[in-house]
Parts: structure tokens; sequence; C-alpha cells
């Protein structure tokens, strides 16, 4: 079956032309020659078999089938664009933001009205993501993802550096009358003993090949999971200690050790497509995000642009 619709750049023409009663001002206004316009309604009329337009000295009008069918297609124009400006309208009024659990739980989720009530006209999704899930690259307008680099490609800043110590209570350092030497964390149920990290901490503090293979296994997978387990007592976890400032601040949390380790390639990335790179949400968020991180003394990493 042969399709009723005619090319759509000679529809356009002819929906500009209608409106304008001018081949030279709908050229101007679709990025067109005058000539060009004309060429797509002589087009639009012979696959119609009937004429659209006279054509006379200074100006044209529309014929009666011409009017007939301006209306309906003038109409139909004035949808799609309404449509557009709608969605352009609700997408600009409203960030998506796909975050890890840590970076959500213990940084925005304190921090997020400050930026609302400096952006009124910008409405912030959280979508927090778990453990074992991963982040929304797909339907986000920014990521939030933590040691897990960007996909290739995106515009990425390191905002927060994987450090970290071993965090307890004080109330489980004092069960066995304070932490002094790191042997003593040994005497203490550890939270995620299998994590990396321990090992790490462990060796640089002089304690190479420290088995934790006794100490039950657990795996939280998220900082704020785990740092709400040492702060019940319930064990001595290795922790961000940025992300651990309102803890300690309040005495829940006690760092015994000054010694602090760095994986070199694991850090928290704030990420967006180089679509959005010119995004005023985006940039209004982007940008308020470092003045915090900056307000809190954390170091400037800059924008690292993942290649493909």
């Amino acid at each position: 079956m042969p399709n009723p619709l005619p090319p759509l750049s000679a529809v356009r023409a002819f929906e500009a032309a209608s409106r304008h009663l001018s081949f030279t001002k709908a050229g101007d206004e679709l990025g067109m020659t005058q000539a060009a316009v004309s060429y797509q309604i002589k087009l639009l009329e012979e696959r119609l078999g009937f004429q659209l337009f006279t054509r006379k000295a200074r100006k044209i009008e529309l014929t009666d089938h011409g009017a007939q069918l301006a209306t309906r297609v003038v109409d139909a124009f004035s949808a799609l664009r309404s449509a557009f400006e709608d969605i352009s309208d609700m997408n600009a009024g409203q960030l998506v933001v796909s975050s890890n659990t840590t970076f959500a739980v213990n940084w925005l989720a304190n921090r997020l009205f400050q930026f609302q009530m400096e952006n009124p006209d910008v409405g912030v999704r959280i979508l927090p993501y778990g453990p074992c899930a991963e982040p929304d690259f797909n339907d986000s307008d920014i990521v939030i993802s933590a040691c897990k680099a960007p996909p290739k490609g995106w515009i990425a800043h390191e905002i927060v550096q994987a450090d970290f110590t071993p965090m307890l209570s004080p109330a489980l350092a004092e069960t066995i009358g304070g932490v002094k030497k790191p042997e003593d964390i040994l005497k203490l149920p550890l939270v995620d003993p299998q994590d990396p990290w321990w090992q790490m901490w462990f060796e640089k503090a002089g304690l190479a090949d420290v088995d934790l293979s006794g100490h039950p296994a657990s795996r939280m997978g998220s900082q704020a999971l785990e740092a709400n387990r040492a702060i019940a007592g319930h064990g001595v976890a290795i922790l961000t200690p940025y992300f651990c400032k309102t803890a300690i601040e309040a005495g829940q949390l006690i760092r015994p050790f000054e010694l602090t380790c760095r994986a070199d390639d694991e850090s928290w990335y704030l990420s967006y497509p180089p679509a959005l790179r010119t995004s005023r949400k985006v940039r209004l968020f982007r940008d308020w995000v470092n003045a915090e991180l900056k307000c809190d003394g954390m170091p400037a990493h800059g924008i690292m642009a993942v290649v493909a």
C-alpha cells in the first residue's frame, strides 16, 4: 500500500508558507532560500494533483484546497510544537541523579535542601543504587558512582578519592580498654573482613599477611551500611573519613589511628553524557557539588573526559 504522507520537507515548507503567505518569509524561518521553498511546494502540488497557492506578482494566496489543507496542517504542527515545548520544559525543570548509596545517604541527604533553595526551578530526583546494583547510566542526567568508572565518552569529575581507615564506636573500643595499636583491632569483630581495604591498611600499618579468616564473613558493600553497623557497636569498619564527618563530630565514631590509605584506582565520580555538557540544570548541580566540596576543604581533582 503506498504511503499517503508526502515528504516531510515539503509539508514543512507548505505549513510555513501558508502561515506567512510568503515563500521568502517561510524560507527565512526554515533556513531555506525562497527558490527552495517554491520547489518543495511544487513537489507537494504534483504529489497531490492540485494547486495549493495562486502565484501573483508580489504575493501568494491559498487556493480553496490549499486553505482546507492548511487549517489542519498548521494545527498539526502547532500540536507538535507544543508537545516538544512541554517535554523540553519538563526536562529542563527536573534533574535525575543516580547516586551511590553512601554519597546519597551521607552527603546528598544532608545538603540537597540548600541546592533546592538556591535553584527552586530545578526539581531533583535521586535514584540511589545499592551494593548489588549498577548506576543508572541510561536514564539519568547525572551519575555519582563509587569506585566505578563512567562509560566511555562521558564527562567525569573525580569528586572524592577513596581514602580509608578503621573506625569504631567508643563503646566498642572500651570493651578492650581502648584501641592503642593496630593489633588491637584484631581483638574485635570486623565489618566486612573480606574487603580488600583491610589487607591494604594492615600492610601499611606494618602487619603484613594478616589472617582474617577467623572473623565471621559479611559483605555490606556500602559504606553507609558499614558505618551504621560500626555506630551500633557491631564491629570495626574500614571507612572513608570524609563520609563520616558527622558521626565523628557527634562522637558516634572514632578513628583510633591517623594512618589513612588510598586506593589509587578508586574514587567517587560525578559524570554526565557529552550531550548534557551545556545543560543548565547539570551545570548548576555540578558547580554546587564542587562548591560544597571546596567548602569542606576537599581538593579539586578536575575533569576527566573519558575517551572512546
